[in-house]
């Protein structure tokens, strides 16, 4: 097949950048004309149909520059018909924000699962219905009576499901969050508790799992359960160094919390130097027991070795009284966990001696969409559920996420909104109702905010990999989505002569590469940016 490119005259006076015509030319042919190697039996005999060849590869007559409408749906055209999609799902919409001008559509009423970018919708419902100033608010109290230097009773502390306690948002030491009740203590004289730290109140009733999530994933930090007391992102960290003898057990060692929860270790030092044919070491690996209490690390490392593991805290209040715990004895006031006299507490009303307060949620929100936080996206959006109707409980949240998207005219034929995250494999929404989302954040007071939180191609987030050396660095600003089987790209970019685009592309149901995916995603992206859409160019009406 012989092909010539565009020139860089004609891509001039037309849709792209001549600079960039050469590597969207062999992406797309990349992409489309890669031979399958999955099929196992004969196809069926029927019409021949030319394979479809790269839309940015055809000859151009004299003077017949392309539109970037034309150029992005010959590419779309040329990618939806390729042999490597024909048993996948492309749902595909590109829309000239100012004008409303649809640039390219592909089944953009259809119902795709959309992995993370569920967050789009529960950020923007979030940032629509507390505001950017909204602050979680998570009151200690003390419960008992002051002997001297020791507290005869309970530390009891009321959450409402903060995000921020972590080290990501605290400095890198999610414990800071405590000080102030470090401080309150010590002012008051307090150096021993006779008494437990404990929580009071359920602010968000019901599952601490979201609705569809899979159970053999619950181990995994980005799976962790959520409830009102939640620490460093219901993350925790173990450092594994082998022991200098073989066949001792390894060591050890877990934070942001050193002694919860509890450890069973089981995993063993090897020699270094395996006999031949005695294959690998046996995978280092960490998992609960039954009932999630205790953590057991099973497999192998080799003498010298180290490793480091992250696992899910599977009860997340107790992993914040844990940390609450420690804070305390590192500072000096010890803990004694024992039950308390009735004489102590008899009749005696909660004093409040200080209140945990979070950033505020414009500063929270960006953490939860460059990263793809999942139990931040929970908590949003439980949260905003509490805030408006009293019940933080996951069927409060879904009432108040499916009015708020009808306000915003999303039916529940265009989004089945199950939980925040996106981890829910019954969360279902078609890329017109998420392009809506992202025209109704465009039109809001917020939309900076909004925008600005979303990762950047080339720079940070989820996309910092990808879409470098094109117009989509630094430009793109797009919320990614990843579950087995399911792709997804959506959010703005501004095009060469600064117009704002919006854009949704979902995959579902793909047997190619995730790679191959985001190449598609991101050379129509790259187009975009690349693009003109000004009058001068050929914008259609």
């Amino acid at each position: 097949m012989t092909a010539r490119c565009l020139t860089t005259t004609r891509l001039r006076r037309g849709a792209l950048r001549g600079t960039l015509c050469g590597v969207l030319c062999s992406e797309l042919f990349a992409a489309c004309a890669r031979p399958t190697t999955r099929q196992t039996s004969p196809a069926p005999v029927g019409p021949h149909r030319p394979e479809p060849s790269a839309p940015l590869m055809q000859p151009v007559a004299e003077g017949a520059a392309p539109t970037l409408r034309a150029m992005l749906q010959r590419t779309a055209d040329s990618i939806v018909a390729a042999p490597m999609w024909r048993n996948a799902r492309l749902g595909l919409l590109i829309v000239d924000a100012e004008s409303g001008d649809t640039l390219i559509s592909h089944d953009a009423d259809r119902l795709f699962m959309p992995a993370s970018n569920q967050k789009l919708l529960t950020g923007a419902i979030a940032l629509t219905v507390l505001g950017p100033e909204y602050r979680w608010r998570t009151p200690v109290l003390l419960h008992g009576v002051q002997r001297g230097r020791v507290w005869h009773g309970d530390v009891l502390v009321q959450g409402s499901g903060d995000p921020s306690v972590s080290d990501a948002l605290r400095g890198g030491r999610a414990a800071s969050a405590f000080d102030p009740v470090v401080r309150a203590l010590a002012a008051r004289g307090i150096r021993r508790i006779r008494g437990r730290v404990r929580a009071v109140g359920d602010a968000l009733p019901g599952l601490t799992t979201g609705y569809g999530w899979a159970y053999d994933d619950f181990d995994a930090g980005y799976s962790a359960a959520i409830d009102e007391l939640m620490f460093n992102e219901g993350e925790l960290y173990l450092r594994v160094k082998a022991a200098a003898r073989v066949g001792a057990p390894v060591r050890v060692e877990r934070a942001p919390t050193r002694r919860y929860p509890a450890l069973a270790v089981e995993a063993l030092t090897r020699d270094s130097v395996l006999p031949v044919g005695s294959g690998r070491l046996p995978r280092l690996e960490a998992s609960y027991d039954s009932i999630g209490h205790t953590l057991i690390v099973r497999g192998a490392l080799a003498v010298g070795d180290s490793a480091r593991l992250t696992v899910a805290y599977r009860h997340p209040n107790d992993a914040f009284l844990a940390a609450l715990t420690e804070a305390l004895a590192d500072s000096g006031i010890s803990v004694q966990s024992r039950a308390i006299a009735r004489r102590d507490t008899a009749g005696r009303a909660a004093d409040t001696v200080t209140v945990i307060e979070s950033p505020r949620f414009a500063e929270v929100l960006a953490r939860m969409e460059k990263p793809s936080q999942n139990q931040m996206a929970e908590l949003f959006f439980r949260t905003a559920a509490l805030h408006v109707t009293g019940s933080g409980s996951a069927d409060s949240a879904q009432a108040l996420g499916a009015r708020t998207l009808a306000s915003w005219g999303i039916s529940g034929a265009d989004a089945a909104y199950r939980d925040g995250s996106g981890l829910s494999r019954h969360d279902y929404v078609t890329p017109r109702a998420i392009i809506r989302v992202l025209d109704v954040m465009r039109r809001s007071p917020h939309f900076d905010l909004f925008r600005e939180s979303l990762p950047i191609a080339g720079v940070d987030g989820t996309i910092r990999n990808r879409m470098r050396g094109t117009p989509a660095a630094g430009n793109v600003r797009a919320k990614t989505g990843t579950l087995d089987k399911a792709r997804s790209l959506s959010g703005y970019v501004m095009t060469a002569d600064g117009r704002l685009v919006m854009f949704s592309m979902l995959a579902n149901n793909f047997t190619v590469p995730t790679r191959d995916v985001e190449r598609v995603q991101d050379l129509l992206a790259a187009m975009v940016a690349g693009g003109t859409l000004n009058a001068a160019a050929g914008r259609t009406p």
